[in-house]
This record gives C-alpha cells, sequence and structure tokens, in this order.
C-alpha cells in the first residue's frame, strides 16, 4: 500500500486545500491519471498519480492540510475500514451490560432528548433553533454562551435562553437574537412551581469575590463593546481565500521583519513614447478585408511593448549590474542569484498576483512584452499555475495606469526590492533659457537594508532611468 500526501507544488507552499476528488473512492488509478484538484497559496492545480491501484480517499473534499501530510493510500486492493459492515453501515463495539443503541426504522419509536418542559410544545422551525442553540454551549459547560446584555434583556422579558440560536461569534446569543426573539414571540421559560412546604429562610447577600468583579467588569465591557458594533449596523463578515490570507501573511511578514527604505526617482519619458510609437508604426498591419490575417496579424500587433515591458527590461539589465539588488535575504544571509526573474505584479480577482518573466536581461523587449500579455491574460482567467509564479528575485509593480503619481510598494519578501511605478504624465520641466514640457514618471525604489544600503540602491535606480531615457539599449 503506498501513501500519497499533501505535495509541495510551489516554493513557498505550506499547506494546501483539496478542492475536487477526480477518482472515487474504490477506484482503479492508474500511473499519469488526474487524481485530485488542490488549492495552494498561489493557485489552484490538478495533481496526477505516480501511483496505480485502487484509491482509498482519506482526506475529504475542503479539507485544508500540511504540506507532507497523507492524503490518500494506493495499492493493490483496499480492505474495508475495520468498523464498517458490508452494507456501509457502521459497526458499534457495544460493551457487555451497556445499553443496547436502538436501529433507526420507520414507525419504530426514536430516544427522546431531556429537554425542557415547554420544548413540546415548539414548532418545527423553533426546534431547529434550539438544536442551533446546543452549538452556542461550549463543551464542558452547561451554561448557555450568551452576551451579558443578552443575559440581562433575556432575564426582563422572561425569554430563555437555551431556545435561542445564537449568531454571533461562535454561536454566542447577542442581544439582537434576543430582541428578534421578543418580536417573533419566543416561547417563555415558565416559572418554578412553588413550594407548598415551608418557606425557604431569606439569603444573605454574598460579598462579591474579585473574581465575580473581575466577571462583571468584563461583562459591562463586553455590552460597551456589542453597543458599538450594533451603532455600525449589520456586520457581514467575509472569509479571506487562500491566496488572500497568504498574501496578508506574507505582507504583514514583510512590515514586521524587513527594515526597508524608498528612494524615488523622475523619469524622462520622451524616448520611450518615440521607440514605442516607432515600434507600433513598424508592426505589420493585417490586410484589409481578409479575416484571417487579421486574427493572425493581431498578435504581432498586440506585443507592441507597453512602458511597463520596458521597465522591466530595463530593471532587468540594471539587475545583472548590480547582482545584490537580484539578491534575498535568508537566515541572516544574503543569497545572489544567476538568473534575473521579474515579477510582475497582476491586479486580479480581489487579490495581487505576480507571475514571473524568467531570465528576463536575455531576453528582447518584444519576447518581453508577448510573454507578459500572455502571463496577465492567464492570471485574470485563473489558470496561472504555480510554477508560473514563483522563482521571481524582483518585482515591478505599476498603478500608472490609475492615475497613481508615486507610491510606496511592500517588498516580497525574500527579495531585496521593488520598484514602483507611477502615472505617465506631461509635467513642466525647466531648461536652460525655458520651460519645457516633457513626459515624466516617477519610479520608487523599496529596499531590504540588511541586503542594498542608500548608495547601493541610488545607483542601481539611477541605472534604471538612464536606461529608459536611452531606450535604444533595451532593444538590443
Amino acid at each position: 500500500m503506498s501513501e500519497i500526501v499533501m505535495p509541495r507544488l510551489s516554493d513557498t507552499m505550506e499547506e494546501g486545500t483539496i478542492l475536487r476528488w477526480l477518482r472515487q473512492d474504490g477506484e482503479q488509478v492508474t500511473r499519469g491519471s488526474e487524481l485530485v484538484e488542490i488549492e495552494t497559496d498561489k493557485a489552484a492545480m490538478t495533481y496526477e498519480s505516480d501511483q496505480e491501484g485502487t484509491l482509498e480517499i482519506v482526506a475529504p473534499e475542503g479539507a485544508t492540510l500540511a504540506v507532507g501530510e497523507l492524503i490518500a493510500r494506493v495499492g493493490p486492493g483496499v480492505p474495508a475500514p475495520a468498523d464498517s459492515s458490508p452494507n456501509g453501515q457502521r459497526r458499534v463495539e457495544v460493551q457487555p451490560g451497556a445499553p443496547q443503541p436502538v436501529a433507526s426504522q420507520p414507525g419504530a419509536p426514536q430516544p427522546v432528548a431531556s429537554r425542557p418542559p415547554h420544548a413540546s410544545t415548539q414548532s418545527a422551525p423553533r426546534q431547529g433553533a434550539a438544536t442551533s442553540a446546543q452549538a452556542a454551549v461550549a463543551p464542558g459547560e452547561d451554561r448557555v454562551r450568551a452576551s451579558p446584555l443578552a443575559r440581562r434583556l433575556a432575564h426582563e422579558s422572561g425569554i430563555d435562553l437555551a431556545t435561542l440560536s445564537g449568531s454571533g461569534p461562535g454561536g454566542r446569543i447577542v442581544k439582537a437574537d434576543v430582541l428578534g426573539a421578543g418580536a417573533t414571540g419566543a416561547p417563555v421559560q415558565a416559572p418554578a412551581a412553588a413550594s407548598t412546604s415551608a418557606p425557604a429562610p431569606p439569603i444573605a447577600p454574598a460579598t462579591p469575590s474579585p473574581a465575580a468583579s473581575g466577571g462583571d467588569a468584563r461583562g459591562a465591557q463586553a455590552e460597551v463593546l456589542e453597543g458599538v458594533a450594533t451603532a455600525k449596523g449589520e456586520t457581514s463578515v467575509v472569509e479571506l481565500t487562500r491566496t488572500q490570507a497568504t498574501i496578508a501573511r506574507r505582507m504583514a511578514e514583510s512590515k514586521a521583519t524587513i527594515p526597508d527604505f524608498s528612494l524615488q526617482i523622475d523619469v524622462d519619458m520622451e524616448a520611450c513614447v518615440a521607440l514605442r510609437s516607432e515600434l507600433g508604426r513598424l508592426s505589420p498591419k493585417a490586410p484589409a478585408g481578409d479575416a484571417g490575417a487579421t486574427q493572425s496579424q493581431q498578435g504581432h500587433t498586440a506585443a507592441v511593448p507597453t512602458y511597463n515591458d520596458m521597465i522591466v527590461k530595463a530593471a532587468a539589465l540594471a539587475l545583472r549590474e548590480h547582482p545584490r539588488a537580484n539578491g534575498s535575504y535568508r537566515d541572516g544571509q544574503v543569497q545572489l542569484h544567476s538568473r534575473v526573474n521579474v515579477g510582475v505584479a497582476v491586479a486580479a480577482q480581489d487579490a495581487l498576483i505576480v507571475p514571473t518573466v524568467f531570465d528576463a536581461d536575455e531576453k528582447s523587449l518584444g519576447e518581453i512584452a508577448r510573454e507578459t500579455r500572455v502571463l496577465v491574460e492567464r492570471v485574470r482567467e485563473g489558470a496561472i499555475t504555480p510554477p508560473e509564479l514563483g522563482g521571481g528575485t524582483f518585482t515591478v509593480s505599476n498603478l500608472g495606469m490609475y492615475g497613481i503619481r508615486t507610491f510606496t510598494a511592500i517588498i516580497n519578501p525574500p527579495q531585496a526590492a521593488i520598484v514602483s511605478v507611477g502615472e505617465l504624465q506631461p509635467r513642466a520641466v525647466a531648461g536652460e533659457d525655458e520651460i519645457h514640457t516633457r513626459r515624466m514618471l516617477t519610479l520608487t525604489l523599496v529596499c531590504d537594508h540588511r541586503i542594498l544600503y542608500g548608495a547601493d540602491a541610488a545607483l542601481f535606480l539611477a541605472r534604471i532611468r538612464e536606461l529608459l531615457q536611452a531606450p535604444t539599449a533595451l532593444t538590443l
């Protein structure tokens, strides 16, 4: 019997979620057959079986497991689980003398759980609410979980908290649940029957203990917080996707652990504007009226480099000349990488994805333009794969298309730096004798000070500007 564990599908993957099993439990699988869809911290992809035999699924769909944990077994034959009978029903071992469970049969009386005296008068929806209310009781406690304000309102209204279902965190009953029950006429707990024996002596008031006083203080604080939350109106909770959770974790890690600093530089883009215009003019145009040629030629026209492509190429060439900017920081050491792999930040659906242009310093400007366009389309279609997202040594992030002049991006650890690209816009520039209007943009370089010092970063950023202001070198 061979075990299949959660695979590591990307260099940053720590755990994965099983989205869908593509084979049934007990089905015969072969080597290379698609087995399961797994969502990683970067993308969802299909994992192929490296074994053949009968499949036994261990981890169900929706389960999240760490890399290396068991998800399935494959072997020549999978025996039925010891606690299962041939008809698929679970067998329960009963100790001698223990009460025997009664099988559920049509028409057979079912055991009735202990419930309050008024429970029999509840309607079916109310019984469902009571069942949900059981979730509000913390394990090992016999008290219904409710906020102090909800308890007070329930006491004043004569509402039994055990009959309510909580909508607060962890099934906790809050003020809105009690008010809703009062509006719908929830059953009121019947008062205990008066005793016919002698009246009980009055109980002397007990001195509150320090713990009780602390509980009262916490209860008052909870009431205040609940009142503040109520003032905000209805609040909906949006669960983060695995990708969003990974982004949140990595960005928090970056800001908490990286001593960063930023530099800004203005770039005169007039030469790049002229180069792009010339490349667009020289690109093959589709013959008029030829539909087939139009489709084939559109690919050439679409490959005209954007200004962002030019910045990627300029950064790649500058990284080759400044290897520390192409490094990373790990475990107190600076690692210098031989390949220049530039990540391009892409805004996807409610996430920021960074596909990688590998060996960008060795690719022509046209190759970078075509590859980047394909990567962006794959990101927005949700078809990007983990290998296309890993291995980056530097990142370019551009918000200029949204009218943002400058911004400071967050370093993608463990990379040494990230460059932020602002809007290309005409600006007044002072010449020797007059004011000129030039198309300019601002680059902001954010650096990890453990790898790059101020002077090194300044030289690197100045080299990017030099290449953009004389972009002929980008076409070589």
